[in-house]
């Protein structure tokens, strides 16, 4: 079911939400998120702070435009999506509202915060590179940048330049290398496809897995999600694959993020800022990363056994705000290089 579609068959809930907004006790919160492991944070939070936590989904890009056109009578307190890039997009359209919280400021890495506090990071996982192990690690393959070396000529399976992953992982080469070299790099890898870009990540583990493809760029999360598996063909699948975290030599390998912000209009908002609050409590932490099988944002919580099981890493400190801002001029750069 699309966006429009859920938001449409949502109707309901929205004059709910209306209803009750101004009430003590409520937080309305609308999320891109459809993890069934969030609602036992949801209830945890009410049982926890008498507080009822009303609920819309969609996708992110749905729910911006629908708090955009609701404005200042929106119920929204709350918006909860994934990536960066996603969060720009909702600063940009001018529907969050600053938030100064000295929990979040303790809790939360700088890079993990909105300068201005207008989101916080809740999660997070790592854009990785996988190998067929039966192939053998390929040589001088240790960062992003090496995957336009012409040494990998036809060796690449990755996604299209519209996934917002890719536009993100772009606009942080962008932010640390300059649109020239960004733009260098895209053009190298397009020369190293394997195959036009087609599916999803678990589209890529599966050609690396049977040898189609060499190599491919993935999310942790994706991952996880075959290692922590029962099914012998998945974890079967996932053992044939070695994984790669880039750039530990030098910047760290790109993370993205799950976040949130308040809204602008929040009619409830200290209830939203204790919402936010509370997912970054440990015990949040762990349940609200571990149930999408990604990292906690907080440093001293530990992730899954199945995210663990893929290694250690130094993760990039660049503020993930940087994703949005060079998101326009990674799409243009895919454009330019001819990435379908």
């Amino acid at each position: 079911m699309n966006a429009l579609r859920i938001l449409v068959s949502a109707a309901a809930s929205l004059a709910a939400l209306a209803a009750p907004a101004l009430a003590e006790g409520v937080v309305n919160i609308y999320s891109s998120r459809h993890y069934d492991t969030d609602l036992r944070l949801y209830e945890e939070f009410t049982e926890k702070t008498g507080i009822k936590v009303n609920r819309l989904e969609a996708g992110a890009d749905a729910l911006i435009e629908r708090i955009k056109a609701e404005g200042e009578f929106s119920p929204a307190d709350l918006l909860i999506t994934v990536d960066a890039g996603r969060l720009w997009r909702a600063e940009e359209a001018g529907i969050l509202s600053a938030v100064d919280s000295a929990v979040l400021r303790e809790r939360l890495p700088a890079e993990m915060r909105h300068p201005d506090g207008l989101w916080f990071g809740l999660s997070k996982r790592a854009r990785v590179v996988i190998f067929n192990k039966e192939a053998g690690q390929p040589e001088g393959l240790a960062t992003y940048e090496d995957l336009a070396d012409e040494k990998f000529r036809g060796k690449v399976c990755i996604r299209s330049s519209s996934n917002i992953y890719n536009i993100s992982l772009l606009a942080s080469i962008i932010a640390h290398k300059g649109p020239e070299a960004a733009e260098a790099w895209a053009r190298g890898v397009v020369a190293n496809f394997a195959r036009r870009p087609q599916g999803n990540d678990t589209s890529q583990i599966n050609a690396v897995a049977s040898g189609e493809c060499a190599i491919s760029v993935v999310n942790s999360y994706y991952l996880a999600r075959f290692a922590g598996s029962d099914d012998r063909g998945t974890r079967a699948t996932f053992d044939a694959l070695g994984v790669i975290f880039p750039n530990q030599g030098d910047r760290g390998t790109h993370v993205n993020i799950s976040g949130a912000g308040v809204v602008q209009y929040s009619p409830n908002r200290e209830n939203a800022i204790r919402f936010i609050e509370y997912l970054t409590e440990g015990g949040a932490q762990s349940y609200f990363a571990n149930g999408n099988n990604e990292y906690p944002s907080v440093p001293s919580v530990d992730a899954s056994s199945a995210v663990e099981e893929l290694g250690g890493f130094e993760a990039d400190k660049l503020n993930v705000r940087e994703l949005g801002v060079h998101q326009a001029e990674a799409v243009r750069i895919f454009d330019r290089v001819g990435w379908p």
